[in-house]
C-alpha cells in the first residue's frame, strides 16, 4: 500500500509540473501564430491584397481607426484595396495569450495614399484582439490604432 502511495504521489506531482511547461509550450505556439498572422496582414494591407485579409477578419469584426471611427469588415477589406505605399510596415509585435483569446500589440508606419485615396504619413500603435474560433481558425475579432506622429 505505501508503494502504492508513492507511484500515485510520483504520477500527481509529475502532472502538477509538466502541465505548466506544456501550457507554456502551448503559449508560444500560439504566440508564433498570430505573429505570423499579424506579418501576414501587414504584407497584405502593403500590397493591396484584401482577399489574403478576409479569412482572417470574423464576419462581427470591428475597427476603430486612428481618427475614432468605427467600421467593420467591409470597410476595412475595400479599404485596403488600391493603395500604393512608400513605406508600410509593422514592428514591435507583442502577443500575450490568454486561452483562446489573444491580445497582439505592435507598432504601424505607413506613408502613401490609402485604397480610399487618402494621403497618410503617420506612425500608430495598434491592439488586436484574436480568438480562436469553434473551427480552429483565429481571427481577430476588434482592432484599434492610435496615432503617434509622422513618419
Amino acid at each position: 500500500m505505501k508503494r502504492l502511495f508513492t507511484v500515485a504521489l510520483f504520477f500527481a506531482l509529475s502532472t502538477i509540473l509538466v502541465l505548466p511547461a506544456s501550457a507554456q509550450t502551448n503559449n508560444r505556439s500560439i504566440e508564433k501564430t498570430i505573429t505570423e498572422l499579424e506579418n501576414q496582414w501587414a504584407v497584405a494591407q502593403r500590397d493591396g491584397k484584401a482577399s489574403v485579409v478576409a479569412p482572417m477578419l470574423a464576419d462581427t469584426f470591428v475597427n476603430t481607426d486612428a481618427d475614432g471611427q468605427t467600421y467593420g469588415k467591409a470597410k476595412l477589406l475595400s479599404d485596403l484595396k488600391g493603395g500604393t505605399w512608400e513605406q508600410n510596415g509593422i514592428s514591435d509585435v507583442k502577443v500575450t495569450v490568454y486561452g483562446d483569446i489573444a491580445i497582439a500589440t505592435g507598432a504601424w508606419a505607413g506613408k502613401g495614399v490609402d485604397g480610399d485615396g487618402s494621403k497618410v504619413d503617420r506612425r500608430e500603435r495598434w491592439t488586436d484582439t484574436w480568438v480562436k474560433m469553434p473551427n480552429g481558425q483565429w481571427q481577430c475579432v476588434a482592432s484599434q490604432q492610435t496615432s503617434t506622429g509622422k513618419v
